[in-house]
């Protein structure tokens, strides 16, 4: 709602303005510069959410870093849409703001940039002109700082040091530098002419390159001034290689023939070798009379790569230049892969003259680089790809979609209670498990899909061109697939696994947020049973993000002590006599103000924390009953235990030496276990209860009837109370259901020789009906809410020994 507080302190600001409620992000309160900005109407903005402002995808991911408290001062730039559907370009700043001891708010500010953005947009267009110059030149222009960064080439220059893709899409001085090196004949005199060039700023120069391609450029090096003051170089090139005596080309190259490590071999202009030099003898074990007459498509062609070949030639002449990788043999018959570069030499009139072909053996590097890469790409137990092999074929993925408007699938897939199987079995035993689960996720997927193990039971499949339909088929295919017998070993189980699926583009425009996507649509069946799938919705990463900073919150609260105990009476129906007490968690937090227990305990139980959050309670408890006694108060206290907290191995000792350390007699503590507890493990149950027995503490089985509990375990256990769940108390004495079910509790449990206590009772017609029944004991907000230690003892300990006045 609304505070005229906050109306008054963002209309007097000229900035739009939204408040946001910071657990369901919707909007509270805005100013007259937000609707005008967005032209609404007044109050149209109220209670909306703010993701629904968002005309770009990306804010939604935007509010999800929001929700999940990454920061509490987030600047950025976006897009909104106004309310006649055009948009515009904003500046904003979320900022967390605590209003009070319970509240707490995102204060949103907005300005528009639109203005901002034409400025930027015609600079952008300045440039984009000054680009298409550079491109109009004849010669290759390299345009570097002082220092060497470069800060522009053209494509002239690209084309003429046949710069390859891959460093023509990215920003690389190093590696453009690097290429360069390699080009050159004579590196190390050229990394020594162009270490001179860069020590003297005013230095102009010209320089004869000779490239391995065959070409040979003029480099022309001149400074770059602004405002008379050196800032830069400027180089251009120029093809001069028609320019040159071609007997001077070849006096150059027979030096460098008949000393390279690399195998050469020249041919004339009909591609028939007429030379080779002494390391092609040392490799192809062929002497050069053996070689004289034939071509390079006698040489090199097979029947596995004469195709290769072919297009290697047509390259070469509609190039003049070409490079491949192949297979060859050599004389005696053994295979060797060999990098080679066919180079065309051309006369001044550009006449053909010779073909030059050099190679090297790449054998043991390619068999080398081969072993790499299956340990780098593959998972070591399972043989599958791992993540960064994945990670590849997700971008080619990504790549092909986006180009032909298409979408993929990502299912990830944990398997149900697979850590039981290597605590009981070992971890030996589970990674057979894990083999054999991935022969049949094999069968699931086509040979163009992409079924890889990202480490422990946790896979991914990528379905390549797969809609939501294809997605649904490979899904219910693994579910059915998992669900037959396993046997290793001579043992027999099955094993289930939960599934979670996402979606490209509509899910996610990445490796990372298709995962984490799907891996929260995976973590909704895990909370709704496991053995099935589901597709990812948006909603889940705001609810995931939300459990998340509960978690973190409550492990901060747990570290600084902010978790407080509350406890309301129990009375004793037949004289309305207050005899003990239940001990209820409370929190209040910084940020998130009063939590309900409702919201954090089932988020402490799914993550652990509940453990320590219940030895916390019960040391408390034990503490705060023992002060009472010491005052000479004989009240209990009821303490509810979780699940997980009661299967603890020490649980029956950290509780004896709780009250050891604190003096209480152990009958002032009563344990509220459910009834899954008991049902759970019987045997184990059973020895853990007679051990509380034995020690004196008394328990109840709380919310009874909500569960499932057999009669036999009933008369078995220890148990001296049953409290009857709230949900059959409200609707009494009206509702002929619960009239049933309590009359019936009531019953079992006066039969079986146990105390019975109804939770929420809230009216007097309540009590009577109960009274009628023959309840035992009462506790609800007809007598009182929970109350603070200090608040509990003003009102309710000096009436004790009295009945205690209903509400």
């Amino acid at each position: 709602m609304k505070s005229p507080h906050w109306s008054a302190l963002i209309e007097g600001m000229l900035e739009a303005v939204l408040l946001v409620d910071p657990l369901q992000l919707r909007i509270v309160a805005a100013n007259r510069s937000a609707h005008d900005l967005l032209k609404l109407s007044d109050q149209a903005l109220l209670n909306k959410p703010v993701v629904e402002l968002a005309a770009a995808p990306e804010d939604i991911f935007f509010w999800e870093d929001v929700a999940a408290g990454l920061s509490d001062n987030i600047f950025s730039e976006t897009l909104l849409q106004r309310a006649d559907g055009s948009i515009i370009q904003v500046e904003r700043r979320v900022t967390l703001v605590r209003i009070d001891l319970n509240t707490s708010l995102f204060v949103l500010a907005i300005r528009d940039h639109s203005a901002q953005r034409q400025v930027e947009n015609e600079l952008e267009k300045l440039i984009a002109e000054l680009r298409a110059t550079l491109e109009s030149t004849a010669d290759g222009i390299l345009v570097t700082d002082l220092d060497g960064a470069i800060r522009s080439y053209n494509h002239l220059f690209a084309e003429l040091l046949s710069l390859p893709e891959e460093l023509l899409t990215q920003r690389d001085d190093p590696a453009i530098y690097a290429w360069m090196d390699r080009c050159m004949v004579d590196a190390s005199h050229y990394a020594e002419r162009l270490g001179t060039i860069r020590r003297s700023p005013l230095l102009e120069a010209t320089d004869v390159l000779i490239l391995r391609s065959g070409k040979i450029l003029e480099r022309v090096t001149l400074p770059q001034y602004a405002r008379g003051r050196p800032i830069g170089r400027v180089y251009s090139y120029r093809d001069i290689t028609l320019r040159l005596a071609n007997e001077a080309r070849l006096q150059l190259a027979s030096k460098v023939f008949e000393s390279s490590t690399d195998a050469i071999f020249i041919t004339d202009a009909e591609q028939k070798i007429v030379t080779t030099n002494p390391s092609f003898e040392r490799l192809t074990s062929y002497t050069e009379r053996e070689m004289l007459g034939l071509t390079p498509r006698d040489f090199f062609s097979e029947t596995s790569n004469s195709e290769q070949v072919q297009l290697m030639l047509e390259r070469l002449e509609a190039q003049g230049y070409c490079e491949a990788e192949l297979w060859n043999r050599r004389k005696n018959g053994h295979a060797y892969l060999c990098m080679i570069s066919l180079v065309r030499v051309q006369d001044e009139n550009g006449k053909t003259m010779h073909y030059i072909g050099f190679f090297k053996d790449r054998t043991e590097s390619h068999t080398a680089n081969k072993k790499i890469e299956e340990l780098a790409f593959s998972d070591v137990l399972t043989g599958l790809p791992n993540r960064l092999l994945l990670s590849e074929r997700i971008k080619q993925s990504i790549n092909y979609a986006s180009n032909q408007g298409s979408s993929f699938a990502v299912l990830f897939l944990d398997l149900d209670h697979f850590k039981q199987i290597n605590d009981s079995m070992g971890h030996h035993f589970g990674d057979k498990v894990l083999i054999e689960v991935t022969e049949r996720l094999k069968k699931c997927v086509r040979q163009v899909d992409t079924a890889a193990r990202l480490g422990g039971d946790e896979f991914v499949l990528l379905l390549h061109q797969a809609d939501a339909s294809g997605a649904e088929i490979c899904a219910r295919r693994v579910l059915e697939e998992l669900k037959a017998p396993f046997t290793i070993d001579g043992m027999h189980f099955t094993v289930t696994s939960s599934i979670g699926v996402a979606l490209y583009p509509d899910d996610g425009e990445s490796m990372d947020e298709l995962i984490k996507n799907a891996d929260s649509a995976m973590y909704h069946v895990k909370e709704r049973g496991r053995s099935d799938f589901r597709f990812y919705q948006r909603q889940m990463n705001i609810g995931l993000l939300s459990r998340m900073k509960i978690d973190h919150a409550m492990r901060q609260a747990l570290e600084h002590n902010q978790f407080r105990l509350h406890y309301q009476p129990l009375v004793n129906l037949d004289n309305d006599r207050l005899f003990g007490v239940e001990a209820l968690l409370r929190w209040n937090d910084k940020d998130l103000g009063e939590v309900s227990p409702a919201r954090f305990i089932p988020i402490a139980e799914e993550t652990g924390v509940i453990v320590a959050i219940g030895n916390w309670v019960m040391h408390s408890a034990i503490a705060q009953a023992a002060l009472w006694h010491q005052q000479g108060h004989k009240l209990s206290i009821s303490v509810n235990v979780s699940a997980l907290q009661f299967q603890q191995s020490d649980f029956v000792e950290n509780i004896a030496q709780a009250l050891h350390e604190a003096a209480l007699p152990p009958d002032r503590i009563e344990l509220e276990l459910t009834e899954s507890i008991l049902i759970r493990d019987v045997e184990e149950t059973l020895k853990r209860l007679q051990a509380l027995a034995e020690l004196g503490v008394k328990m109840s089985i709380d919310d009874f009837g909500t569960g499932y509990s057999s009669l036999s375990y009933l008369k078995r256990f220890p148990i001296s109370k049953l409290k009857i769940d709230r949900s059959f108390i409200m609707n009494l004495p009206g509702d002929e259901s619960d009239i049933a079910i309590v009359t019936a509790i009531i019953s079992l449990a006066h039969a079986l020789k146990l105390r019975v206590i109804a939770e929420g009772v809230e009216n007097a017609e309540q009590r009577d009906f109960l009274a009628s029944l023959n309840c035992d004991e009462l506790q609800g907000f007809l007598y009182s809410p929970a109350l603070s230690a200090s608040e509990f003892e003003q009102a309710y300990l000096p009436l004790a020994a009295k009945a205690v006045r209903r509400v």
